[in-house]
């Protein structure tokens, strides 16, 4: 399985989308979540918080880069676009084999720095209220949790 896609057509789906996949992630879990600016990363993210039992209101962590919350499993979301012109490193190697899981929003800009299996996450813009939403896992954990989610996902 190398790459999946579901097509959605308002914020609730993507949000129920990621809701449902938070069922399948557990501790130590990497997500790299790509997409345009307005593409629904945050709103993905709200839905894997609320599945996580999170309660604070997720919000995009561009000006802090890091932000940490709280739920069954801690969840470390992550914008690293503020940093296309740093060489920083931040101690991201820390989150990635941590407790929680990480949703790193603009993966690729520290690409040197992400774990070798995770799970990419691009969403689409396609108009005003859809998107398409791949999902390309590297490693065979992830490949497993894709098999899984698409099962429960489409047999609903």
């Amino acid at each position: 399985m190398n790459q999946m896609e579901v097509n959605v057509h308002s914020f609730e789906d993507t949000f129920q989308l990621a809701e449902k996949l938070s069922k399948f992630l557990k501790a130590g879990d990497v997500i790299a979540l790509e997409g345009d600016l307005g593409a629904g990363k945050t709103s993905f993210t709200k839905g894997l918080a609320k599945g996580l039992g999170i309660q604070r209101n997720v919000n995009s962590p561009t000006f802090t880069i890091i932000k940490e919350y709280h739920g069954r499993l801690p969840l470390y979301h992550m914008d690293v676009y503020r940093m296309k012109d740093s060489m920083e490193d931040l101690g991201f190697d820390e989150y990635f084999h941590g407790d929680g899981i990480c949703v790193v929003e603009w993966a690729h800009i520290i690409e040197d720095q992400l774990p070798n299996n995770l799970l990419i996450i691009e969403i689409q813009y396609v108009d005003e209220t859809s998107r398409k939403i791949q999902l390309r896992p590297i490693g065979e954990r992830y490949k497993q949790v894709c098999e899984e989610f698409f099962h429960e996902y489409f047999s609903d």
